[in-house]
């Protein structure tokens, strides 16, 4: 489950035969946040979502703080009002996801959520009032298509909760893209800055969440429940799944092209596949597998339709 960042001007790498220096890692990326909806699902329950997502971040925002301090106390009125605002879509997306995960598995929930790279060019497309082209509608189709069959394991029910959860996800994420890219304030905010606060934001609203009464367990008691397993997990979707993933993706998009950088993302839902069924014993069946396959491929011409359509 990934943490969105603005994407700074490209500088080209020097020989080609290096690329895969910068691609190694923004794989591992991809890896991470295909693993991260089972690293959640094993140490969260319908219970225990607003603490675990409390104590996620509040573990690695001091790092933020700590590392960009001096950028953040440079940030304008109008930087902090639009970068709060996108924590706060922020915090719906995680909400969604979190509490989608838990009703789904880990296998449903990854390719879902990568209806996103689908989802955002038809929004774009509705908001400036251009079609997309054929070929992005007839790789739509293909991937709703795939979804229909994932959700229904066995056969044609009615999808579960999670799943229907995860769609709302994928639509906030289109949303958090979106505005993004329209709130002029943050465009010239900082990737490191901007993303602290979005971070922040998001854990303002867990935090006051969890301070409800009916809204599962406290933070405190959760972190005091917690063995070596679910610290770990925790750890992992901190430390690997936020800070590690967010400076890889400062890092390799000023080594190469966004649209090499997308590419290698977008290969998520099919790291949270594997993962599902091999390390939690996920089996979609035969409608299911076609499915996955259905929405992957759907996904990855999709992108290459949009990215031509914008060149």
């Amino acid at each position: 489950m990934s943490a969105s960042s603005s994407i700074a001007a490209p500088v080209p790498l020097g020989a080609p035969r290096r690329a895969w220096l910068t691609d190694l890692p923004v794989l591992l990326v991809a890896l991470v946040w295909g693993s991260s909806y089972l690293a959640a699902k094993g140490i969260t329950t319908g219970h225990t979502v607003i603490a675990v997502l409390v104590l996620r971040f509040a573990v690695v925002l001091p790092v933020l703080v700590a590392a960009g301090w001096s950028r953040l106390r440079a940030l304008s009125a109008a930087q902090w009002r639009g970068a709060a605002t996108l924590g706060l879509i922020l915090s719906g997306i995680f909400l969604l996801e979190t509490y989608g995960v838990v009703h789904t598995s880990a296998t449903n929930a990854g390719l879902i959520i990568s209806l996103t790279m689908i989802f955002t060019p038809f929004a774009e497309a509705a908001v400036t009032r251009t079609l997309p082209p054929r070929a992005f509608l007839a790789a739509a189709a293909l991937s709703v298509a795939g979804v229909v069959l994932l959700t229904q394991g066995g056969g044609f029910t009615t999808p579960s909760p999670g799943d229907l959860l995860m769609l709302l996800a994928a639509l906030a994420r289109t949303v958090h893209v979106l505005a993004m890219s329209r709130i002029k304030a943050v465009r010239s905010a900082d990737s490191l800055s901007l993303t602290t606060v979005q971070l922040g934001s998001a854990v303002a609203v867990f935090a006051v969440i969890a301070a409800l009464p009916g809204t599962g367990a406290s933070p405190w008691t959760v972190a005091l429940d917690f063995g070596p397993r679910e610290w770990a997990g925790l750890l992992f979707l901190s430390v690997f799944c936020t800070l590690f993933a967010f400076f890889v993706q400062m890092w390799a998009v000023r080594r190469t092209s966004p649209s090499r950088v997308s590419l290698l993302l977008g290969t998520e839902p099919l790291w949270a596949a594997a993962a599902g069924i091999a390390l939690a014993g996920d089996r979609p069946g035969a409608l299911g597998l076609v499915g996955a396959v259905l929405v992957l491929a759907g996904t990855s011409w999709g992108r290459r339709a949009a990215d031509d359509d914008a060149r």
